[in-house]
């Protein structure tokens, strides 16, 4: 299928309306393209000898952890009869299966009141979701919708995510001599043609000016090029719409604005990753790659903030999962029950979580809708100070 890919996408681009598409669309389409897009035809490996390794794909840890943070949220609600969980994005569905084991297995009444919710593009993925997850559907506690499925309001509860931002599509802006422009999609003959013009919508424009960055002004210069997550602010728009009570948890890569719109970072985010390597050429390996920017947490918060999700905390994934316990794990090898093999290999699994190289320098973005005093306050578990034997058992950033 995969030779017969690039024809289909430039037959599209010819019959679009503008007869070229945003980077945005491009990027939509060669991931979400019901035939040939990287999530939706299938494409998609997830795991160690995958296209890309996710804290999920690493094992039980990461959802046993997060498990933990659901169960206090429930507690702070008053411990209700229905709580929602919404993931955005479930993947393999791997962590919806090990937050559901261990609720029903540990914490029987929280798994009672635990509804989960699953918003999914992929019709590939869902299929996996549906296998891995069926025990559970069959119970009633679990269903996949779409956002027009879900009323206004109707959720009590959390909305989680993690790495569901970054895989959102993009718009590529540039400063070409001297002018704010955006990138652009044309077929050629026989292969795509890359264009920069004037900019498709004015969204971009008040995008910037909302953190009040003048792109085509000093220190920035010619050529430089970033991105602009617009279906974003959609996101967080459908997520503040269906939540009537709860925190919106987001774990991603990323930047606040500053550091994502420094004039050094002069050729953006944009990351392509194929077969365990990484690259920047998105016009290669269509729809057999995953194609990711970072996120503008800054953005997230502003918008969250327009909608009523109130920001509430912001912690990296590696303090975070240590509150959660992760460093009781650690300290456990040392208990004399594993064997020398199984001591290196979780400890290995562990250190990949925290690393301060990799997965463990996400951010975990916390906010919040229509919470009282008291759900708020003391702060999570997840974003409380770590302890100095916690801060000890960090890896060191090398």
């Amino acid at each position: 299928m995969a030779q017969n890919i690039l024809p289909a996408l430039l037959d599209h681009i010819r019959q679009s309306p503008q007869q070229r598409l945003t980077f945005a669309e491009f990027m939509e389409w060669v991931l979400y393209q019901p035939n040939y897009g990287y999530y939706s035809s299938g494409q998609v490996d997830i795991g160690i000898r995958g296209d890309f390794v996710t804290a999920i794909a690493l094992g039980a840890d990461f959802g046993e952890l997060l498990a933990e943070q659901f169960l206090e949220m429930w507690q702070r609600l008053g411990a209700p009869d229905r709580f929602d969980l919404l993931e955005l994005g479930a993947g393999t569905g791997a962590f919806a299966q090990t937050v559901l084991a261990q609720a029903q297995k540990l914490h029987p009444e929280f798994f009672a009141a635990l509804q989960y919710h699953i918003i999914e593009e992929s019709a590939a993925l869902r299929r996996r979701q549906t296998e891995l997850l069926g025990p559970w559907r069959e119970m009633g506690k679990i269903q996949w919708q779409t956002w027009p499925e879900l009323a206004n309001d109707s959720l009590v509860g959390c909305c989680f995510s993690n790495e569901f931002f970054d895989a959102l599509p993009v718009h590529r802006v540039g400063i070409k001599q001297g002018v704010l422009q955006e990138q652009y999609i044309e077929a050629g003959p026989t292969d795509l043609i890359s264009v920069w013009d004037d900019l498709s919508t004015e969204k971009l424009v008040d995008y910037f000016a909302s953190f009040g960055l003048q792109l085509t002004s000093p220190p920035y210069g010619e050529n430089y090029e970033t991105e602009v997550n617009l279906a974003a602010q959609q996101a967080l728009e459908e997520i503040a719409r269906v939540l009537a009570q709860g925190w919106v948890l987001t774990v991603d890569y990323g930047h606040p604005a500053g550091k994502y719109y420094h004039p050094q970072r002069s050729g953006g985010t944009l990351q392509c990753y194929f077969q365990q390597r990484h690259h920047d050429n998105p016009f290669v390996n269509l729809g057999q790659q995953d194609v990711t920017a970072h996120v503008n947490f800054t953005a997230l918060e502003w918008w969250g903030e327009c909608y009523g999700l109130n920001r509430l905390d912001f912690s990296q994934q590696a303090p975070f999962l240590m509150n959660l316990g992760l460093g009781d794990r650690l300290a456990d090898l040392s208990s004399g029950q594993y064997d020398l093999n199984e001591i290196f290999s979780r400890r290995a699994i562990l250190h990949q979580l925290i690393d301060p190289n990799g997965l463990g320098k996400f951010g975990v973005l916390l906010q919040g809708k229509e919470l009282n005093t008291s759900m708020k306050e003391p702060t999570l578990r997840g974003f409380k100070p770590p302890t100095a034997l916690e801060i000890g058992n960090l890896p060191i950033a090398g």
